[in-house]
């Protein structure tokens, strides 16, 4: 999926760069399995903010997205390919043999008219969806469960795709697109191939209405804060941000300081992704 640059009509058009949209077959979702999306704007379930800078995103419907692959082996043919708004890959439309409709996400050479199955004894093929125990070692697989039979949790954004390295007993052996390894029961489901729309991260918005438009607002810099809003606050004029090292809003350090504290899944990193 190639890039465009706009041709620079208005201010806001001159530094945009969009993936092309040639990959896309048609522009209505399947209404079925569409519903509608509450916007959260950041807050948790107590009305508070939980995550800063968003709100005020345009209006979408929520594609259902079938995580979990579980039509064992009964074929289904791609019907369409489709932009989905609320995720930077593209989604697929299945038709399966038996009738029933569901959307994927869409791998790099999926296209119309493929069939993809799923299932133990599926072929090891772009869209087919396999428990880690039958997929070679080396294969690049995407939408990967953490637990069998909950859905693929892992490696679902675009242009992502993690190999599987070697299986150790029940457990199989994964490199993460952020180059951490680590073990994965090998009764989880994962589907063989990388997502497609690979240049999204090389997209560019060119403009803050854009950005408004996803869902983004604007984030102001500690340092034009006053002390009891940010660390970096206060002082006469422009002022540094000061020793040792620049903090959060909370006064945490901002640069290497780790936070993860999962224990419940820090047992299962075999290398961590900081170590080079």
């Amino acid at each position: 999926m190639p890039l465009r640059k706009l041709k620079p009509n208005s201010p806001g058009q001159r530094g945009v760069v969009i993936q092309t949209t040639d990959d896309i077959t048609t522009r209505k979702p399947k209404k079925s399995l569409t519903k509608g999306m509450k916007r959260g704007s950041g807050r948790d379930n107590k009305g508070r903010i939980s995550v800063r800078h968003r709100g005020g995103s345009h209006k979408r419907r929520y594609r259902e997205i079938d995580f979990k692959r579980d039509k064992h082996d009964i074929p289904g043919e791609i019907v369409s390919i489709e932009y989905d708004p609320n995720r930077s890959a593209r989604i697929g439309l299945v038709k399966y043999k038996d009738g029933e409709w569901r959307y994927i996400i869409a791998p790099l050479g999926l296209q119309v008219g493929s069939q993809i199955i799923s299932g133990e004894s599926a072929e090891i093929k772009v869209g087919n969806a396999l428990p880690l125990k039958s997929i070679p070692t080396g294969a690049a697989v995407h939408n990967i469960e953490l637990n069998p039979g909950r859905g693929g949790q892992m490696v679902r954004s675009a242009g992502g795709s993690a190999q599987v390295l070697a299986k150790e007993g029940n457990q199989t052996l994964i490199r993460m697109p952020s180059g951490e390894v680590r073990k994965v029961v090998s009764d989880c489901m994962a589907t063989i191939g990388q997502i497609g729309a690979t240049d999204n991260k090389n997209t560019k918005h060119g403009k803050a209405g854009r950005r408004r438009n996803m869902g983004w607002r604007p984030s102001v810099r500690g340092v034009v804060m006053s002390p009891r809003d940010h660390p970096h606050g206060g002082g006469e004029g422009k002022s540094p941000i000061g020793m040792p090292s620049p903090k959060t809003p909370w006064g945490k350090p901002a640069l290497g300081y780790r936070t993860r504290r999962n224990k419940s899944t820090t047992k299962n990193i075999v290398r961590r992704r900081y170590q080079k």
